[in-house]
């Protein structure tokens, strides 16, 4: 029974590690589109360099092989190809040892005077995006047509165009010519969805400071504060002034303050006068 746990721990422990342990494949220069003889660097960003991520790809010709598998000088995850060929058109990702894999990449390689300059990951939606239309030996500012899905689009002077704020609208197969050197093979751009924002985190209602009062609020707040404090102020400064007095009135100087005879004593006063005291000598 603890083996069987043990091992399930382990297989736990397995799948996260495969689905956790992701990697990006980056193309230098970055682009998608590449003139013959060009060189080429595909590079495995990876999160775990022990997950052993190694460059493949599959051509326009069905195989699927890995980098120095007869293409290519691989480096650890990277992989260079020093005369990049027509013949290297094809899909490109990275793999890791336990067989995960990356987003792929289209790249093309052209015998042509033309490539067209666009993204080579998807691009964020609301983002924009420039394409630039390059020749070979030409300086790479000529006027070029640019199409989308096989339309124009339009003619820039300067052979750049930028698509402002990108939808899925504007996902397709774009290309570009220049005039007296060619056109452009072309290039898929796909558009991603931006990811949601998270809203700020909800706090309890205590903790949270109210929002601050205008003007015409404050005075309001003290108009209120003055018509319920001022009454209660001047009952108390009457209430004390009552008490004072009273205190004042009962509070006799001790000289005044006298006790009346009791009957008793008017009787032994008397008593007291009628007595004759005789001396016989």
């Amino acid at each position: 029974m603890e083996g069987t746990s043990v091992h399930r721990l382990l297989a736990l422990i397995s799948l996260l590690s495969c689905s956790t342990n992701q990697a990006a494949l980056t193309v230098s220069p970055s682009r998608s589109q590449f003139f013959k003889g060009e060189y080429v660097s595909l590079s495995c960003e990876e999160d775990n360099s022990s997950a052993g991520w190694t460059v493949r790809r599959n051509i326009t010709r069905g195989t699927r092989t890995l980098c120095g598998d007869g293409w290519g000088k691989p480096a650890g995850s990277t992989c260079t190809m020093p005369y990049a060929d027509p013949l290297d058109t094809g899909v490109y990702w990275c793999e890791s040892r336990e067989g995960a894999a990356s987003s792929s990449i289209q790249l093309t390689v052209t015998g042509g005077s033309v490539i067209l300059q666009s993204p080579v990951l998807p691009v964020m939606e609301g983002d924009d995006v420039t394409l630039s239309c390059h020749t070979k030996t030409a300086p790479s500012n000529l006027p070029a047509a640019f199409y989308k899905d096989g339309s124009l689009i339009r003619t820039e002077p300067a052979g750049h165009m930028t698509l402002h704020h990108v939808t899925s609208s504007d996902e397709g197969l774009y290309r570009c010519s220049i005039s007296a050197h060619g056109e452009s093979p072309s290039s898929r751009i796909s558009v991603s969805e931006k990811p949601p924002t998270t809203g700020p985190s909800t706090s309890p209602s205590f903790l949270t400071s109210p929002p601050p009062a205008s003007a015409s609020h404050l005075v309001f707040i003290l108009v209120c504060h003055l018509v319920v404090f001022c009454p209660f102020f001047i009952s108390t400064l009457l209430m004390v002034s009552l008490h004072r007095q009273r205190a004042t009135g009962s509070d006799l100087p001790v000289a005044m303050v006298m006790t009346p005879p009791t009957k008793a004593d008017q009787g032994l006063d008397e008593d007291y006068d009628d007595v004759t005291t005789e001396h016989h000598f």
